[in-house]
């Protein structure tokens, strides 16, 4: 029984740490300045997924935690419920601080991936974002609208690695 609950053990801290890599074929951003991605990004496009369901106004600000980490705050409005709805997370560095790959919990030991795959190096006004597999996806910006001109090639880029844009839900704000 001993070797049993070992082994179990093991395979859950693999199946965790699955879900912080960065998907296959795909490489977050190098030169990544941490400071500069503090603040609040808005949501302009996302993949659908359970914890987000039905918000709309979403938005994620990121600010420095003690430990040295990054305190999450994601936000979004529930019109069905007609309340805001957030949530408080932590971000680590799972590649250093000059990668743009992240692990970020919002409940207990249990972390996503947290990869950003295009960034607006000069201003850091808009970044392309995904978790541990093809099926996480956001496009972010620092404003709630982000002109054509900027996401269309975004939108051409996560095509071309291979993500249902097709199936994005532009969030209304």
């Amino acid at each position: 029984m001993n070797r049993l609950l070992k082994i179990a053990a093991l395979a859950a801290v693999v199946l965790l740490g699955a879900c912080t890599g960065v998907p296959e074929g795909l490489t977050p951003v190098k030169d990544f300045d941490g400071e500069r991605y503090l603040g609040t990004w808005y949501e302009i496009a996302r993949l659908d997924h359970s914890f987000e369901r039905g918000l709309s106004k979403v938005s994620a600000t990121y600010s420095r935690r003690e430990d040295g980490g990054i305190r999450v705050l994601n936000r979004g409005f529930n019109s069905a419920e007609g309340e805001w709805s957030e949530a408080e997370g932590r971000a680590y560095f799972t590649q250093g601080p000059e990668v743009g790959a992240l692990k970020v919990s919002f409940f207990g030991p249990f972390y996503g991936a947290y990869n950003i795959l295009a960034l607006d190096a000069d201003n850091y006004q808009w970044a392309l974002v995904c978790g541990y597999n093809r099926d996480y996806l956001w496009v972010l910006a620092r404003s709630p609208v982000l002109p054509d001109d900027q996401l269309q090639p975004l939108l051409d880029q996560a095509r071309e690695l291979g993500f249902a844009t097709d199936q994005l839900i532009f969030v209304e704000h």
